[in-house]
């Protein structure tokens, strides 16, 4: 990382360059064993009384003494993909939000409102895409309000990690006292090489619509209710995969499922579930790779799925796959009084 300008170190930022991406070097204890400094690259989110904070691609907030600075200068908003489909954040954030509609939604300026009973947060969290039309404070006491009227938790959901993004908002929801909950990746690759893939085909049924043997592999709900099917079954165009399993008390399983949304140019890939016992078989692989040629049919040239960073056996899967982070998000829920 070059910081030199005339072969000595130099600070080219100031307070001044707040919301832009910058590389830093500073003076920390933390520092590898027998090295002086550190590096930091990522949003320069503010730079107040001294210290500066500075969000990485992931969303790990950086904080730094302005005493410890010894170099620093803006970068390019964002590194050139190597890898995937040229995609926007907002085009991506857009889609995604399709693929999890809510049950009601309602603009606040820029933001949009939504709620679905509490299922997902994606469907029961804001989506802040530009200015909510008022100050900041003003703006999340209506969110407060508006999920407090609903019996339901307030969540905002804001990203990181590419040009666009909301490091800036997310640093406020923190300093405010919202909690993030969660940290995931959204992820996308060319959507051809997912249905040319060799995978076995046979067995996967690929339908519009899903049942209870279906709803019962995926379980990530809580009391299953019409809200739930309306929420999986809505988006563009809606695909549902399952391989069928074994026998429980209630019935047939599927020993492997998944759905798919087509949305343009765009196939999401979601609630990919496995039976435990059945993993590392290929069957994940099975599943998308039908819903991809479904896809293809429709004309849909992009993939793009959500995966939580800590999943690492699904983030090898989809890494083998040819998917690579385009950026990373997060729901803040406020758990303040």
């Amino acid at each position: 990382m070059e910081f030199t300008g005339g072969g000595r170190l130099e600070v080219r930022i100031t307070a001044a360059d707040v919301g832009k991406r910058v590389s830093v070097r500073y003076v920390t204890e933390s520092a590898a064993p027998g090295e002086k400094f550190t590096d930091a690259v990522g949003v320069l989110t503010s730079w107040d009384a001294g210290v500066l904070l500075i969000t990485r691609r992931t969303g790990e907030a950086v904080r730094i003494a302005e005493s410890a600075l010894v170099a620093g200068k803006t970068v390019p908003a964002a590194p050139a993909r190597r890898r995937g489909p040229a995609a926007g954040f907002p085009e991506l954030a857009r889609a995604a939000a399709r693929a999890w509609p809510p049950l009601e939604s309602e603009p606040l300026g820029e933001w949009t409102l939504r709620a679905a009973a509490g299922f997902t947060r994606r469907a029961n969290s804001v989506l802040p895409l530009g200015d909510p039309g008022l100050p900041l404070d003003a703006a999340l006491e209506r969110v407060r309000d508006w999920y407090a009227a609903r019996g339901l938790p307030a969540y905002i959901q804001t990203a990181t990690g590419a040009a666009d993004t909301q490091e800036l908002l997310s640093a406020e929801l923190d300093r405010r006292g919202w909690t993030r909950e969660v940290t995931a990746e959204l992820r996308i690759a060319a959507l051809a090489p997912i249905g040319d893939l060799d995978a076995a085909i046979s067995a996967v049924r690929v339908g519009r619509g899903f049942d209870e043997a279906w709803l019962r592999r995926y379980q990530r709900f809580g009391e299953p209710g019409p809200h739930v099917t309306k929420v999986l079954g809505g988006g563009p165009s809606v695909w549902f995969a399952s391989i069928p399993g074994t026998e429980d008390n209630a019935g047939a399983v599927p020993a492997a499922i998944g759905r798919l949304v087509v949305d343009g140019r765009w196939a999401g890939f979601m609630a990919v579930e496995v039976d435990p016992e059945q993993r590392r078989r290929g069957l994940a692989s099975s599943v998308m790779t039908a819903l991809a040629r479904k896809a293809l049919d429709e004309g849909a040239s992009a993939a793009w799925l959500q995966v939580e960073s800590d999943n690492h056996g699904a983030r090898a899967l989809y890494d083998g796959m040819g998917f690579t982070t385009h950026h990373h998000y997060h729901h803040y829920r406020w758990t303040g009084a």
